[in-house]
């Protein structure tokens, strides 16, 4: 192996995703030398696999409801059918333009990038195509890939990742997909609006089961009013192609059939063979351990993003590749909270939430010191304007802050930015409620939430 020691970067970073690139940025502006190895393309999934494209196909999605929708608001429109080729044009051009202002970022703050499938090859380098990338400081940021269960082969035919849901060349009549988590309920949201008749099968008593319970059966609800079907407490036994599809069996005795089975039960993380047990970084499941400042149990090492056992959004990884890049540069640093990070599943009607459900605020403090309000957007006039349905539920330590903020509606994920603010901020519910949000405005009706949760409802019932 050719050593390319005239230069020892100050960080090395294996996996050029949010939390590679977001650390390589931070890292660079901070003036240290930093090695940026990624084998597939800048930006790894959320970019090319994950949020950005989901999000695109999710817009086509409601711009085909509005469309077919709008005559309830007096306009003339006809809904002729979905062109796919057209929506993976509009998906492909924007994640191409996020691309490529990326690979001009990166260009611009000096980091080494280095297109190369890399391997942990010591614990200060990483050997990459025929080449020994020495470093101060490794971070290992290789992020994960769609993880299915022993026995279901997921072939790319008809037994489908969330990958090959993403470049899909047709619409299917019928789509089974396995697991009702945030990337089952955006696909089931997406097909149903181009026409596809949807059966979700999930494990759990409840879709989006991380979520508030109030938020997902709102979420039921809304997806029973739009038609998509779906089985809970279903644990998925077995799968069979039929002549021209596919047959999913269930323990409890159900048999359902569609033209495709999409699993989408979560994500794995991309480490074995990777030298990192070899190296002697403590690992679990093939996730690697880390503290709170996400250092490994090898002092030259740091691990961010998927392949850490955290939060995996990409909003984690750029807050982890920050934190660490600072760390090395000295900076003083201050663990993550993960509960106050926001999260939001893009279907349709959005669910966001930040902070902690009621049964986990139940389990830290007592029931008899939570507090709950739950505030119906069928008093927001914006919300009536755009003809969403949906709830506000807020969580309070009795007589304190509030320590939850659950959102279902319509551009809820847009919401949650101050609902980070009042869960991070240990805001008071009498001291949001001095804020003065405009009218008419979704907005208003987080402000509403907690007026009437300070004692003095405006418009709503006390």
């Amino acid at each position: 192996m050719a050593n390319d020691a005239s230069t020892v970067f100050d960080v090395v970073i294996l996996g050029g995703g949010s939390g590679g690139y977001a650390a390589a940025l931070r890292g660079a502006q901070l003036g240290l030398s930093v090695a940026l190895i990624e084998k597939g393309e800048l930006g790894g999934t959320c970019l090319h696999r994950g949020c950005i494209p989901t999000k695109a196909l999710l817009h086509a999605a409601e711009v085909a409801d509005e469309t077919k929708e709008a005559a309830e608001f007096g306009v003339l429109a006809t809904f002729q059918g979905i062109d796919i080729n057209g929506v993976h044009k509009y998906k492909d051009d924007v994640v191409a333009g996020l691309y490529k202002g990326l690979q001009g970022l990166v260009a611009s703050r000096k980091v080494t990038f280095i297109q190369g499938e890399g391997k942990l090859s010591s614990q200060t380098s990483v050997d990459v195509n025929g080449q020994r990338i020495e470093g101060r400081h490794i971070v290992l940021a290789t992020g994960s890939v769609p993880r299915s269960i022993p026995g279901l082969d997921i072939d790319g035919n008809r037994i489908i990742s969330s990958d090959h849901a993403l470049k899909l060349d047709y619409i299917p009549k019928s789509a089974i997909i396995l697991g009702g988590g945030v990337i089952g309920c955006e696909f089931a949201s997406v097909w149903k609006s181009f026409g596809v008749d949807v059966t979700i099968v999930e494990g759990l008593p409840h879709l989006v089961p991380l979520e508030d319970e109030n938020s997902s059966k709102l979420l039921e609800r809304a997806f029973r009013k739009r038609g998509i079907k779906f089985e809970l407490k279903s644990r998925f036994s077995g799968v069979e192609y039929t002549e021209n599809g596919v047959r999913v069996s269930t323990e409890n005795g159900k048999s359902i059939e569609a033209d495709v089975l999409l699993v989408a039960i979560g994500r794995g993380p991309v480490s074995a063979g990777l030298g990192y047990e070899e190296q002697g970084v403590a690992m679990d499941r093939g996730y690697v351990l880390v503290d709170e400042y996400l250092r490994t149990n090898v002092p030259s090492i740091s691990a961010v993003g998927d392949l850490v056992p955290t939060l995996q959004l990409a909003h984690v990884g750029f807050a982890e590749g920050i934190l660490v890049a600072e760390r090395i540069a000295g900076l003083k640093v201050v663990p993550i909270d993960y509960d106050g990070i926001p999260r939001v599943t893009y279907s349709n009607p959005e669910v966001a939430s930040v902070g902690l459900t009621e049964a986990k605020a139940v389990e830290q403090y007592g029931k008899e010191k939570v507090v709950t309000l739950k505030y119906n957007l069928a008093g927001n006039g914006k919300s009536k304007i755009l003809k969403t349905a949906g709830e506000i539920k807020l969580v309070q330590v009795k007589d304190g802050a509030v320590v939850g903020v659950h959102m279902v509606g319509a551009r809820m994920g847009e919401q949650v930015g101050e609902a980070q603010l009042i869960y991070n901020w240990e805001a008071l519910p009498a001291e949001v409620a001095q804020l003065i949000h405009a009218h008419p405005s979704q907005s208003e009706a987080l402000g509403e939430a907690h007026l009437a949760l300070a004692g003095k409802p405006l418009h709503a019932h006390d």
